[in-house]
């Protein structure tokens, strides 16, 4: 019995162990697995839709078709299609799989290319991109179960096959859990998405600024001011009680040698929230807090929580910067009331999300954004931190705050839209102290409608001291006196809110946004071979001006170039020859027939040298060449390394031209930039074709 009762007691005791032993495996098995969970995202789905800097994602098969748009080669424009865009790079293939995203920033021009099965575009510049890799954790990174979306309607987010649909509100803060997609060592592992709703609570949700220290923001006017003769002029004097006579209107401007921090504004988003800030990259500064919001270190300011949003003015969707002058020549009593017509602008404007976005960058010496797009999203608090604004001092160096604006000021991250119009509004005391036409020629180039606000003009005397003379008709939009308002006085300022407004709202006027009719190099390479003939290449000549003609043409619109070719090629005229219309069509009237072979391939590599190297960054790069027969060379290696190069071919084919070689020619898809006819006389026929093309082609793309 007592051998018995212990082999009882030994048994049980091993089956005990056995128990607890398979329990821990278990429980080490489904903490590895936790690992390997990831959201699944959409094959529609842009990574500049997504917030998180850095994730991990699982696409669904399917991915590779040509409606999933993809911008670039290796590096990535955000507005680019994440799964398709890893198809491209190899990283997967179309029955998807896992995947590593990494965003990276903007960058100048992104170039086209047919890879794995997959045609990317060209673009001429964006500002977000990213990097695909493989799915596999980088050491030391945290990955989240749970993608954040950017967008303000409603989102579908994926999950497994399960589609949550995640509402916004302004009141209640919502956190939807995306159900892990599990690999397939853990399929039987299911989820049920949660929302899990929490009332906004001012204490937890409150953003937190920062104050930088006093001594980043001290300055020793006194003891390190440098003078200019007669460059500006101090108009506070009065407000001083300073004498105002005649002598003191050229008192300098003074500028210290102390290189004090400047802080950026940044909107901090709730706690909880990704650490994802909205700030200008470019301008953060050693030493300072990223948190710094831009105010004064001797105004202690009281957490407020988040705003509510407005919907906003609907007959006004622009996003808008306004440039304000922080200079030491205004003193600061004008600088108060610039506040002020900021501050009633943007009451006029109706600022809201579905409306116009208004932020502020001041200038002095440097610019520094006060706030951007998407810090504020209603009158009243937009209002509110205007007012609270302190002034830079320094000098008016608005040519490099214009620079700034292009550069770091409409991005993605500082919450422009991409579907309205970039304006950028310049206040200016008197006159610049640098240089503004290179600058206002290269944002006007990237989309931005420029208007200068200018306050106090030179005086006869005084108009020696000005840099560059007629400085506003250098740098606005047009200068037909729609983008620039005179105002004789700082005190009269506020009779032109709602004129400004007017013309701000105004979008069908805002000439300087980017469309498909002003935003191209377009290069035309004719054939000029034997079998053409005088007769018809008149014909062809009338139909390249016909398409000519449907565009807006100036040295910062949309430029026309052409070559003509046989054997031989022939520039007959560059990009930058011509900056007016008609100039451009009198050119194509000059061209004279010239006769012999047909060297299609060679023509495409000449005008790849010869015009589109020579094409600016900012510019769409398109091709039309028009030709009547086969080729006596090759024609698809040129035409290929011209897409690789970002170039978009059309080919128009007349009577003898080998259709093999017109889609070889063109752009992929062929069926959208390939024509053929069967005679000269219908070359007419495909112009507005054409141009309907090239326009349905660019509208698919980000607008600026």
């Amino acid at each position: 019995a007592l051998l018995t009762m212990k082999a009882i007691v030994i048994a049980t005791f091993f089956g005990v162990l056995l128990i607890c032993t398979y329990a821990a495996k278990e429980a080490t098995k489904k903490t590895k697995k936790a690992k390997l969970y990831v959201p699944q995202i959409d094959c529609d789905v842009k990574a500049g839709k997504i917030i998180n800097p850095e994730f991990i994602a699982k696409c669904p098969p399917g991915c590779q078709d040509v409606k999933y748009r993809v911008y670039g080669t290796d590096i990535y424009a955000s507005f680019s299609s994440v799964c398709n865009a890893a198809i491209h790079s190899g990283v997967i293939d179309n029955a998807g799989g896992k995947i590593l995203v990494q965003k990276v920033a903007g960058h100048s021009g992104y170039r086209g290319s047919f890879s794995n099965g997959v045609r990317s575009l060209s673009l001429p510049r964006w500002r977000e991109s990213f990097l695909v890799s493989e799915g596999k954790p980088r050491k030391g990174v945290t990955y989240p179960s749970t993608l954040e979306y950017s967008s303000s309607k409603t989102t579908a987010v994926k999950s497994g096959n399960d589609c949550v649909n995640v509402p916004t509100g302004d009141a209640v803060h919502k956190e939807y859990q995306t159900s892990p997609v599990s690999t397939p060592a853990t399929q039987m592992v299911t989820t049920t998405p949660t929302p899990t709703t929490t009332t906004t609570d001012p204490s937890t949700t409150t953003p937190k600024p920062t104050t930088t220290p006093a001594t980043t923001r001290t300055t020793t006017v006194a003891a390190a001011a440098k003078t200019r003769a007669g460059l500006h002029r101090v108009r506070d004097i009065a407000f001083r009680g300073a004498s105002t006579s005649a002598s003191n209107r050229n008192i300098l401007r003074p500028n210290t040698d102390t290189q004090h921090q400047e802080p950026v504004a940044a909107f901090r988003r709730a706690d909880g929230s990704p650490a994802h800030l909205a700030m200008e990259i470019d301008s953060w500064k050693p030493r300072l807090s990223l948190f710094d919001t831009g105010f004064s270190s001797k105004e202690e300011l009281n957490p407020k929580p988040l705003q509510s949003i407005s919907q906003g003015n609907p007959n006004c969707k622009v996003d808008l910067s306004f440039l304000m002058d922080g200079s030491w020549s205004i003193g600061k009593r004008r600088f108060q009331l610039q506040k002020q017509f900021l501050g009633n602008v943007a009451q006029a404007l109706g600022i809201g999300s579905a409306g116009p976005l208004m932020g502020v960058v001041q200038y002095g010496d440097d610019p520094s954004t006060e706030f951007n797009l998407k810090t504020y999203a209603n009158s009243k608090d937009l209002r509110n931190a205007i007012e609270n604004i302190p002034q830079k001092g320094g000098l008016s160096n608005v040519g490099k705050a214009l620079s700034f604006v292009n550069k770091n000021f409409f991005l993605d991250a500082n919450g422009n839209r991409g579907g309205a119009p970039n304006v950028v509004v310049v206040m200016v005391d008197g006159w610049p102290t640098d240089r503004v036409e290179e600058a206002s020629r290269l944002a006007r180039e990237s989309g931005i409608n420029i208007f200068f606000v200018t306050i106090e003009a030179a005086a006869g005397s005084e108009k020696q001291n000005v840099i560059e003379p007629n400085f506003v008709d250098k740098a606005v939009c047009r200068t037909n006196g729609f983008y620039s308002i005179n105002v004789p006085s700082w005190f009269s300022l506020h009779k032109v809110v709602q004129p400004l407004v007017k013309r701000v709202c105004d979008t069908d006027q805002l000439a300087c946004s980017k469309t498909c009719l002003n935003s191209a190099d377009i290069g035309f390479v004719i054939d000029g071979s034997s079998s053409v003939g005088t007769s018809n290449f008149r014909t062809v000549l009338q139909f390249v001006a016909n398409i000519s003609k449907e565009f807006e043409i100036s040295d910062t619109d949309t430029r026309i170039g052409a070559v003509q070719y046989t054997y031989e090629q022939r520039l007959e005229f560059s990009f930058d020859k011509y900056r007016a219309k008609q100039d451009v069509l009198s050119a194509i009237k000059r061209i004279s027939y010239w006769s012999g072979g047909t060297s299609t391939g060679a023509a495409i590599s000449y005008a790849s040298e010869q015009l589109f190297s020579k094409s600016k960054p900012n510019k769409r790069k398109i091709m039309i060449l028009i030709t009547d027969g086969r080729s006596y060379d090759d024609v698809r290696v040129p035409a290929m390394a011209a897409h690789q190069n970002g170039v978009i071919a059309y080919s128009i084919g007349v009577a003898w031209a080998a259709q093999d070689e017109l889609e070889a020619i063109a752009t992929d898809p062929d069926t959208e930039h390939s024509f053929f006819v069967d005679e000269f006389d219908n070359l007419y026929r495909f112009v507005n074709q054409l141009v309907q093309n090239i326009c349905t082609e660019f509208n698919s793309q980000p607008r600026n």
